[in-house]
């Protein structure tokens, strides 16, 4: 393992440490979701309420020091509301740009498919180029970047399928499961003693983790791993 290597390496562990500080019990969802960060991808959490995946999103958010928007989807959510709108100004006499919610590290898109999908298409360009374009101008977002997208399952009511269209632009989609009793107890514990997100502090820096990322790019992948055909793609199903 080379220097950089090991740098990649250790801030995965403080990351993926810190986070389970709060999130016991589920080190497999906690696992790839700092593989997500690191890959500068998007992680689509889809389970039914009340398992932690809001807790996830602000645990990782938290732990990097980064800048955390929440953004909770519902009905009347509006396009300009996620990207941002261009306001006139009178007594400047000119229109100044307000920022919207995806201007952050790590964006909590909760229960997106609350959302229409008129106001879920919002993410597509920054969840696929990191720019937010308002009235033919490009705004970039802060980098690294992360989107993290909690769904209810699509039979309950008052939700919205994401399109197929959507949910290329999510490095992975994962569940969380119910705990076991003893982790349940913890978590139970952890919560009467007012121990949460909030309580956790950051074990990295921007810069480390930037660092990080671009070390994870580096990353060398055999001609016969990118010419496998995987589970998705035209007329497959995305992977759970």
């Amino acid at each position: 393992m080379s220097q950089a290597d090991y740098v990649a390496h250790q801030v995965y562990e403080r990351i993926a440490t810190n986070v389970q500080a709060v999130v016991r019990g589920k080190p497999r969802a906690v696992r790839l979701a700092v593989c997500a960060l690191l890959a500068e991808g998007h992680l689509l959490i889809e389970d039914v309420p009340g398992l932690g995946k809001t807790t996830i999103g602000r645990c990782l958010a938290r732990s990097i020091g980064g800048t955390l928007s929440r953004i909770q989807f519902t009905p009347d959510l509006l396009p300009g509301d996620i990207t941002g709108v261009q306001v006139y100004h009178q007594n400047l006499e000119r229109f100044e740009f307000h920022p919207g919610g995806v201007f952050a590290n790590v964006v909590l898109a909760d229960e997106i498919n609350r959302g229409t999908p008129k106001t879920q298409s919002a993410l597509l360009e920054v969840m696929a180029e990191r720019t937010v374009t308002v009235d033919s101008v490009r705004h970039e977002v802060p980098r690294p970047f992360l989107v993290i997208a909690t769904q209810n399952p699509i039979e309950m009511e008052g939700t919205y399928r994401l399109p197929e269209a959507q949910l290329d632009r999510f490095l992975m989609r994962i569940e969380v499961g119910y705990p076991d009793l003893e982790t349940e107890v913890m978590v139970i514990k952890g919560e009467c003693a007012g121990f949460g997100p909030d309580g956790l502090s950051p074990v990295v820096s921007l810069a480390e983790l930037y660092a990080a990322v671009q070390q994870v790019r580096t990353v060398h992948v055999e001609d016969e791993i990118v010419r496998v055909r995987g589970p998705v793609g035209r007329g497959h199903s995305y992977p759970r």
